[in-house]
């Protein structure tokens, strides 16, 4: 009886087997070919999945968040307050740190690749970053979205940092700060809002 091949799991076994080379040899640098040659498969299987290297990493790019998220959402735990869903964030980045630091490499070697206009402009990454920041405010329970957008910003800027400083920069200590900011951010937009609505009703 011939075997049954589930096609969507095994194009995704194909994406993870590619990830490490991408992160041992960057986005530009490799070829089809040499990643056929890799993961154990033929090349004509490879393009069969993937009709080039630009788009088996950008499938890549969108397993990798679909199964980022919903790893952290499973390890998240059921937490009522802001600054313990942000330090369950912050952990979570804190041990997975080699793989995310990789991961950011990649994307900057895809980025240095194709140029900042081709990035900017590219509908797969512009959904994968789009859907990361809603499903990240969602599980902090913020509506504003330039707040989402920055603590976006300081886990990526936090990954750089670790990555040229090691342990002087602290997962705690940044994690700590970052619950302060954001905490004391939101207590201002509540009064601002507060002092608006007396104001509307004095008039």
């Amino acid at each position: 009886m011939p075997k049954i091949v589930d096609h969507e799991q095994y194009r995704k076994e194909l994406l993870w087997k590619s990830f490490d080379l991408f992160a041992q040899k960057g986005y530009a640098s490799i070829t089809m070919r040499e990643i056929a040659k890799e993961i154990g498969v033929s090349t004509g299987t490879l393009y069969h999945y993937f009709p080039n290297k630009e788009a088996l990493f950008l499938q890549l790019i969108e397993e990798q968040a679909e199964r980022d998220l919903s790893d952290f959402l499973a390890e998240a735990q059921d937490v009522e307050t802001l600054p313990e869903r942000i330090h369950t964030l912050i952990d979570f980045l804190a041990k997975n740190e080699d793989y995310f630091i990789n991961q950011t490499l990649i994307l900057c070697n895809f980025y240095q690749q194709q140029g900042k206009a081709i990035v900017l402009n590219n509908k797969i990454l512009q959904t994968v970053q789009e859907k990361t920041r809603q499903e990240l405010a969602k599980y902090l329970q913020i509506q504003d979205r330039a707040l989402a957008s920055f603590i976006m910003n300081v886990v990526n800027g936090l990954l750089i940092g670790r990555m040229f400083e090691g342990d002087v920069i602290s997962y705690e200590e940044q994690g700590e700060l970052l619950k302060k900011m954001v905490c004391q951010y939101l207590d201002n937009q509540n009064l601002k809002s507060q002092n608006l609505d007396i104001k509307n009703l004095e008039n």
